[in-house]
């Protein structure tokens, strides 16, 4: 429902930023498995989310993917909100396990699901950025190992290849993976994300053959579109808990994870020293000519920002977390600093020479949010996107070529571990009735995009 209101405050970046610019692209991203709901239909097959998430303990309030927010059917009157508010993208992924059977055939009905709805996104002339790994791997490559086998990347450059083909001349960019570092280590490492296995060993071997199916799929995408490609890769502002020479050391190492990780083998073509530090005897296995496939140059890169850690020595060769106070933090009980995303943007253009483009391609903040008669009031979100609005223009400013922004998220959806209760969207879905209802900060967006628009 698009509804007048007068606004708590504005979002807009500085008057004369260049995010003013008809240019410069706005959207919003989703995620297959997050909101589609419609887990067994059409052919679609388990993926490692549907069992982790069924699994006792490891989803709060025992909440799964099954239904989301229904948008397999409802994906049209999504749509709409995303033409509604003024964007000029939407950026969403598919789910492998909709789209192909397990002999690696394709499956129709899941491909023309995505056929309907970027044919739908061109029709609104809405930029299409389609993501083809989005966590949900299907559950018969884990059971064969999943990203610890080798064999996964041919199987994810043959997924690559038939979504390609089906899709062509369909996608204005396509994205490899999302944040490569939370499969490996969410998923393999610390086990809090699916397949929910628990060893630095699974990590390791786990990011580079994440990374090598990236590198095979860049090639697959050339030869079969004309679409730029690319990859998403978290980011966190990593802050030293004190000026100690230990703790100073630990903030770097926990850069080095969190950052360098996934970016120095893509943009330098090898990975951290660091590592050898974080986690010694530990190494990937990397055979002749996977780095350079590895380090394959990017048309752009898409970085996810959020928070900033604060870190200290943990007394050995690592680092641990610890709580710094007096912080405004989201419900996800991350800190708010926005001044984090400039520092990094202008830190990758000096770490990594020839960067490519860059895409926002999601920040946002999660809170407690409520209809109450009819209106969701989520001040905190418009002053977070203001402030990170204001971060990029710096950083573009200092001379970091960043072409658009994602708000993460399009609808309040499933969280992964968190489920349904941390609320990250601009517009609120009563997961019950399936309501979409704007948000204040959608309404503070769609303002300040048709002001854009008048300036043009």
């Amino acid at each position: 429902m698009l509804r007048d209101l007068t606004l708590p405050s504005s979002l807009a970046p500085p008057e004369d930023s260049s995010m003013w610019r008809p240019d410069f692209l706005f959207g919003a991203a989703t995620a297959a498995y997050q909101i589609e709901g419609a887990a067994a239909e059409d052919g679609r097959l388990a993926s490692i989310w549907d069992i982790f998430s069924r699994t006792p303990g490891k989803v709060l309030n025992g909440d799964t993917g099954d239904h989301a927010c229904d948008h397999y059917r409802r994906w049209a009157e999504d749509l709409e909100l995303v033409a509604g508010l003024g964007l000029g993208g939407y950026r969403l992924s598919i789910a492998w396990p909709r789209v192909m059977d397990e002999a690696g055939r394709p499956n129709t009905k899941g491909l023309d699901f995505y056929k309907r709805l970027l044919d739908r996104l061109q029709q609104q002339g809405l930029q299409a950025f389609v993501t083809l790994y989005h966590w949900d791997l299907p559950q018969h490559l884990q059971d064969r190992g999943g990203w610890l086998n080798r064999d996964t990347v041919q199987r994810f450059a043959d997924y690559a290849d038939v979504v390609s083909r089906e899709l062509a001349g369909r996608v204005n960019a396509w994205t490899t993976l999302n944040e490569p570092w939370c499969s490996a280590f969410l998923g393999y490492g610390n086990g809090h994300h699916a397949p929910g296995l628990k060893s630095v060993r699974y990590a390791v071997d786990a990011m580079h053959h994440l990374l090598l199916a990236h590198g095979e799929a860049v090639r697959v995408l050339r030869g079969n579109d004309r679409a730029p490609v690319g990859i998403v890769s978290n980011v966190n502002a990593v802050k030293p808990d004190s000026e100690r020479p230990e703790d100073l050391h630990a903030a770097r190492l926990a850069e080095a994870c969190a950052n360098h990780w996934v970016l120095d083998p893509l943009l330098l073509g090898h990975y951290p020293e660091a590592l050898r530090e974080l986690w010694p005897g530990i190494e990937p296995a990397v055979r002749p000519g996977d780095l350079a496939l590895i380090s394959t140059p990017l048309d752009y890169l898409g970085i996810n920002y959020y928070f900033r850690a604060n870190v200290g020595s943990d007394g050995a060769h690592g680092y641990v977390e610890r709580s710094q106070p007096n912080v405004e933090r989201t419900q996800m009980g991350w800190e708010v600093y926005p001044e984090g995303l400039r520092d990094l943007l202008v830190g990758f253009k000096r770490r990594y020479p020839g960067l490519p483009p860059i895409y926002i391609t999601e920040n946002g903040m999660a809170s407690d949010d409520r209809v109450v008669d009819g209106r969701v009031d989520d001040p905190q979100r418009i002053d977070y996107l203001r402030r990170h609005f204001a971060a990029v223009d710096e950083a573009m400013r200092q001379g970091v070529e960043v072409k658009g922004y994602f708000v993460w998220s399009l609808l309040d959806n499933f969280e992964w571990a968190y489920g349904y209760e941390r609320r990250f969207g601009i517009v609120h879905v009563d997961y019950r009735t399936q309501q979409r209802t704007l948000k204040d900060s959608a309404l503070a967006l769609r303002e300040f995009l048709a002001q854009r628009r008048s300036r043009a």
